[in-house]
């Protein structure tokens, strides 16, 4: 099964947050996420995105990212409809569990969301400026989150971190 970690996770997130509305904007093949609520506008292209999950991935410590082994990393808009709060998805063979069998298969995948991280920042900040930090912030959580399971690491353990 899938290892994941979803805004209603208990993390973080408010229950009574309210309706938002999400509109597409933006030209060409990475349009700008706008949350609207209450006339605040929380906008961010999916370069901008990209490059946040970039930073993140380059803040793992050089010990950890050499012992990453045939794993991806990919940026999409929404997850699937069955699961629209996830915030990211771990998909593979952790490497705890390989053995003498594992050869020649494809990379796992780390998947992270930027719908839902938005929009779930957009619902808990008070500024923009603070929205964009808690971007920054969450996305960094999500990766960590997601490249523990590559490890091996169970959601248990990274509630337990903070990293749940």
């Amino acid at each position: 099964m899938p290892a994941c970690i979803r805004a209603d996770a208990g993390r973080r997130t408010r229950a009574d947050a309210g309706r938002r509305t999400r509109a597409e904007a933006g030209k060409g093949d990475a349009p700008a996420l706008i949350l609207v609520d209450n006339g605040r506008v929380l906008e961010m292209t999916r370069e901008e995105f990209e490059e946040l999950v970039a930073e993140a991935l380059d803040r793992i410590p050089p010990e950890l990212t050499r012992l990453m082994d045939n794993v991806a990393v990919f940026v999409e808009d929404e997850p699937p409809a069955s699961d629209p709060e996830l915030l990211g998805l771990y998909e593979g063979t952790p490497l705890t569990e390989r053995g003498e069998w594992y050869a020649g298969v494809l990379p796992d995948r780390i998947t992270i969301y930027r719908g839902p991280t938005l929009r779930m920042v957009e619902r808990e900040s008070d500024r923009d400026g603070e929205a964009r930090e808690g971007v920054v912030e969450e996305v960094e959580i999500t990766v960590v989150h997601e490249i523990a399971h590559h490890f091996g690491i169970d959601d248990e353990r990274l509630h337990a971190l903070g990293y749940g």
